[in-house]
């Protein structure tokens, strides 16, 4: 898969229901938040949220800034996902039918690239935040639980994670979550690439379990749009 695209994938898809009822009772137990994570699974449906990621670069020592709408929901056994970027530059990335297509208005051009055989991956991805269990988690990942810390006021369960796949950790070497203890949701995440990069997204105005229009998942292209097919998929 290519780096930059996984990249924004899982940046796209950590932002959601993690946890139904608050894990207070947990008392640093890992497996009690991995339990609330199953009994969330298994009644979502959807979700949106505004977001902002932070990508500081190390070699520069700058920290560039995106915003943007992001949403996700669940068709049968699949999970679709749809962003619309408003800043620095407008840009809209649909993930549906095996497919994440990138669509750049300012130069009318679509980019689509085919999840092939590498779907299971992409999809593991997508499920990280939105829908997925909890104790799915420990097929990909060595989870620990760091313990609680207060985001923006709000008390949230701190989850660490590790890939376990060399290609995953050569593009991230691991995960924080900050869970709402509460809502069951996640405020805030960062990915820790090995060149000491980082990307820092915070998401709130979060709704769940809400009807979304079809028109979401829809890229709003032109007459004119060009198609771009990357030879080799993801």
């Amino acid at each position: 898969m290519k780096r930059g695209l996984l990249l924004a994938m899982v940046l796209l898809t950590c932002g959601a229901v993690l946890a139904q009822a608050p894990p207070d009772q947990s008392g640093g137990n890992l497996e009690a938040v991995l339990d609330h994570m199953d009994k969330a699974a298994a009644s979502f449906t959807s979700a949106e949220a505004d977001f902002i990621w932070d990508q500081y670069q190390k070699v520069v020592e700058e920290t560039d800034t995106q915003k943007g709408k992001v949403y996700f929901r669940r068709q049968g056994k699949d999970t679709q996902m749809a962003a619309a970027i408003g800043a620095p530059e407008e840009k809209y990335l649909l993930y549906s039918g095996e497919k994440v297509r990138v669509y750049q208005p300012k130069i009318d051009q679509v980019t689509e690239y085919g999840a092939g055989k590498n779907r299971a991956e992409v999809e593991s991805f997508l499920v990280l935040g939105f829908g997925g269990r909890g104790h799915d988690l420990l097929k990909s990942f060595d989870v620990r639980l760091l313990g609680y810390e207060q985001v923006d006021g709000v008390r949230t369960a701190k989850l660490e994670m590790a890939p376990k796949g060399a290609r995953a950790r050569s593009v991230f070497e691991r995960i924080v979550l900050w869970i709402d203890a509460t809502r069951g949701v996640s405020l805030q995440q960062q990915f820790f690439e090995p060149s000491g990069d980082y990307r820092l997204a915070r998401y709130n105005n979060i709704q769940l379990n809400q009807k979304l229009p079809d028109s979401v998942f829809k890229l709003k292209t032109t007459s004119r749009t060009k198609y771009v097919n990357p030879q080799g998929g993801l």
